[in-house]
Formats: structure tokens, sequence, C-alpha cells
């Protein structure tokens, strides 16, 4: 039977320790322009809000992915056959949903956590934060991901993942950390501080959204947990732009009005439910 990897254990202080940092006031900035730009995310990817030099350094953050031989390799291995048993459940279905990073779908990730629709028409300056922080957590892994270069799991176990228009692309992109976990929980957090009554909600959603990278055959465990300190480390940082704090707190107004008007969530709930139950097998 797995058990949690130690390395799971401190994320759980560390993560109180940046909502409890998040709820310092928010101070007023005036929205600039925003810059599209073209990445790995896709067409409608924007700049986000940190320069290079003020992201996380992921190879002074993180440890070396697991050697082979070693037991945290052998969880990895542990957790990669669990993941592989939920093909074709809706587990898999809700990995291939998850696997897509391009807008709109993307926005819609945490509308069932939420229970009210995250899209452009009605929430535009929360989608657009949610396109910019993309591309800040998803580039404080590319330190590490190039430093280390560590084969993805379908290379290793000759598996197919759940998307193999993908799979010649991420072959030649390290697998670890997980730029996916970094993204999920970036979000979650912010989610997390704007709509604090639903914060075991998206927390939960955000944890699901990077444990589909395993059941996808795309990431280890140990890229998953990595991937998701590195998206807790890059909120902390974007907390000090105040351009950051100025549009999270009006996604929060957003969010605050959406509600008022009724409106619902945008996804299948009950997939989405049945999917994440079945991820929990992979701790069993």
């Amino acid at each position: 039977m797995i058990q949690l990897s130690k390395q799971a254990v401190p994320f759980s202080f560390f993560l109180a320790f940046i909502i409890a940092a998040m709820l310092s006031g928010c101070a007023g900035h005036k929205k600039g322009a925003v810059e599209p730009v073209k990445t790995v995310f896709g067409k409608d990817s924007l700049k986000g809000y940190l320069p290079a030099k003020a992201l996380p350094d992921s190879i002074a953050l993180l440890p070396p992915p697991p050697k082979a031989g070693s037991v945290a390799y052998a969880l990895d291995e542990e957790f990669s056959k669990k993941s592989l048993a939920l093909r074709d459940t809706p587990a898999w279905a809700l990995a291939k949903l998850d696997a897509d990073k391009s807008f709109p779908n993307a926005a819609g990730t945490f509308s069932c956590a939420l229970n009210a629709p995250v899209n452009e028409q009605d929430t535009p300056r929360l989608y657009a934060l949610l396109r910019r922080t993309l591309s800040d957590a998803g580039a404080s892994t590319d330190a590490a991901k190039k430093q280390y270069q560590r084969p993805r799991p379908f290379i290793v176990n000759q598996q197919p993942t759940c998307t193999p228009e993908e799979q010649e692309r991420m072959a030649k992109e390290g697998s670890y950390p997980s730029k996916h976990n970094a993204v999920g929980m970036a979000w979650a957090l912010i989610f997390a501080e704007i709509s604090p009554e639903q914060a075991d909600a998206v927390l939960a959603r955000g944890q699901a959204y990077g444990l589909s990278r395993m059941i996808c055959n795309a990431h280890w465990h140990s890229d998953t947990l990595n991937g998701r300190y590195l998206g807790a480390y890059t909120l902390a940082v974007l907390h000090s732009d105040p351009e950051f704090r100025d549009d999270l707190e009006a996604a929060g107004d957003e969010l605050k009005a959406v509600r008022a008007k009724g409106l619902k969530p945008t996804r299948d709930c009950q997939a989405e439910k049945s999917g994440m139950d079945l991820q929990q097998s992979l701790y069993r």
C-alpha cells in the first residue's frame, strides 16, 4: 500500500503560511496593458506579472529528482502503476480535460468547486488574472526542467498518455517538476483567497488538477509534489506585485457579482466528482 512521501508533510504547514500571508490588505493600482505571448501554454497565454528574475529559483528551492534505485524512485514507480490502472475511467476522462491548459477550457477548471462560472464574459479580470498567473507559475518550473531533463513516465513505461497528440512535445521537455501542478496550486490558492467559503473545495480541485497528470501518465509523483511547492512559492512572490493585488481584488468583486446573479457552473460537476473520487484510490 502506498503511503504519502515525507516530502508531502511540510506542504500543509507552508500552505497555511501562504494563506495567512495572502490575507494582508490589497493596495489599489491602475491596470495596464497586457502583452500576449506565445509559449507551450498556447496562443492564449498572456505575459505574467513577474519578470524572470523575480520568479522562484526552482533549482535552489527543490531537491534533484529521485535517483533510480532510491526509495523515492520506488514510490514514484508504485504511484505510476496505480495511475495506469485508472485508464478509461472517469478519472482518465478528467485527466484528459485537465491536460488542456488553453482558454476558455482552463478557466472552467474551478467552476464546480466555486459553484459559479469563470469566463471572459462574466469575470473578465479574473479570466485575465488566470491567464497571466498561468505564465508566472508555469515559468517557475523552467530552470529545474532544463537542468534535470527527467524522462517522463510514458517514455519509461512505454504506456499511452491521455493526450497522444502532445507526446512528441512532452518528450522534449523535462518531467520534473510538474508545470501543471505549479499552475493548479497557484490557481487554487488564488481562489481560496477570493472565495474563502469554498477554500476546501478549491484546494481539493487544485490537487486533483495535479493528480490528473499522474493518471495521464505524463508525470511522476515527485514531479507532482514539487510542482505544487513552486506554485505556492510563486503566489507568495506575486503578492508583492501591486498590479496583481489590484487584479485579485477586482477578481473577488467579479465573483461576488456572479454569485449575486445566481449563475451556475459551466462543467459537468457529477462527472468531475466521479473522477476525483477515483483519484483517491491512488492513496489507498
